[in-house]
């Protein structure tokens, strides 16, 4: 068998690498937090280190399924007779399902574990390293799903949505890194 041509390519390998390596701070800022801590919210930010870690996870697991199912993997519908003035006002008379459960992703919730929210990360994790490796081309585009913080008509490659990522989550562990010193004083990086 050829391994060149199974072996991933330098730009997959070096970005993945990164991201690696941005995960790995995330996690090293909550490893050794007892399940109260990691929900704990110890400066006038609404973070905590499990949310932060929630949070990163459900947005790798969400831009990966645009990468494998294209914009119809992100709905940002709003309930009937709802504007996105509205929702951003606050005065929405109904929020929609996926605001309220992204809302959630940013807090510890009863019965949910330090452990159990790591592994939930490390799952997403492998799952997005096998999408980006089986990948064809990291080119491929889909266009972005309709919301107002997207470029309407705008396009993302499967190389954009991996430094995307990338970017959030490597700014999240900067946060994590302050949520934790200011915990117990512990610098994680």
């Amino acid at each position: 068998m050829n391994t060149a041509s199974t072996s991933p390519d330098a730009e997959r390998t070096e970005l993945l690498a990164a991201l690696a390596t941005a995960r790995a701070a995330l996690i090293g800022s909550v490893e050794g937090l007892g399940d109260e801590q990691a929900g704990e919210r110890p400066t006038v930010s609404a973070l905590c280190l499990g949310g932060l870690v929630k949070h990163v996870t459900a947005m790798e697991e969400s831009w990966l399924n645009f990468v494998t199912e294209g914009p119809s993997a992100m709905s940002f519908a709003l309930p009937e007779g709802v504007t996105w003035d509205d929702l951003a006002a606050g005065t929405a008379a109904e929020f929609p399902t996926w605001a309220i459960e992204r809302e959630k992703e940013f807090r510890m919730l009863p019965g949910e574990t330090t452990a159990g929210v790591l592994r939930a990360y490390e799952q997403v994790a492998a799952r997005s390293e096998r999408i980006i490796l089986a990948v064809p081309d990291l080119s491929a585009t889909h266009p972005l799903p309709e919301a107002p913080w997207n470029e309407p008509g705008g396009e993302w490659s499967v190389r954009r949505v991996l430094t995307h990522v990338l970017t959030e989550t490597a700014q999240h562990a900067g946060h994590a890194d302050i949520l934790r010193e200011t915990l117990d004083g512990r610098q994680a990086t």
